[in-house]
């Protein structure tokens, strides 16, 4: 009696064990975020506005070596009749205009970087929100990135794509 007791008890075990184990299967995805996020219109308008705020500091570059091309050029047309204070003067101005046009160059590199997080960060957002709602939506344990390169075998794993532009209201 005790012996089948315990085989009862043990089987009861083993099949909740097994349920548990079943339950907790994960399931995965995966999606081409480079795709989302070219599929998404805010996409366009983060661009649009990148490429306006890079214009903005390109023309500034522009204006300055101009500046900087119109200084060398009279320094060599009148170096032979400027006297030596003058040329070491109009010397100086030409080197303190390169060392502050490469000091915007650099300062320029940084704005975009900022501006570019800027403007893509809520698009982002955007794509990580909707990725997560249709993930824990659809059960999803794993989502895998395969635009990254990462995502070499694929063989349980659900294309997420369609399922998160519906949730983006993006239409095909």
């Amino acid at each position: 009696m005790k012996m089948k007791y315990i085989m009862l008890t043990l089987a009861s075990v083993v099949m909740l064990s097994a349920a548990t184990m079943a339950q907790t299967k994960s399931k995965f995805g995966h999606i081409n975020s480079q795709e989302l996020l070219q599929a998404m219109p805010e996409k366009v308008g983060a661009d649009k506005a990148l490429e306006e705020f890079a214009k903005t500091l390109e023309s500034q570059l522009e204006a300055m070596a101009g500046e900087l091309e119109s200084k060398i050029q009279d320094y060599r047309a009148n170096e032979s009749v400027m006297s030596d204070i003058i040329k070491g003067t109009k010397a100086e101005e030409i080197q303190n205009l390169e060392q502050r046009i490469q000091a915007f160059q650099q300062n320029a590199q940084q704005s975009l970087g900022k501006k570019e997080m800027e403007v893509y960060q809520p698009v982002l957002d955007k794509a990580k929100a909707a990725i997560e709602k249709v993930s824990s939506a659809n059960g999803y344990s794993y989502v895998f990135d395969s635009s990254s390169g990462m995502l070499l075998h694929q063989p349980e794993s659900e294309d997420l794509m369609s399922l998160v532009k519906k949730e983006l209201g993006i239409t095909e």
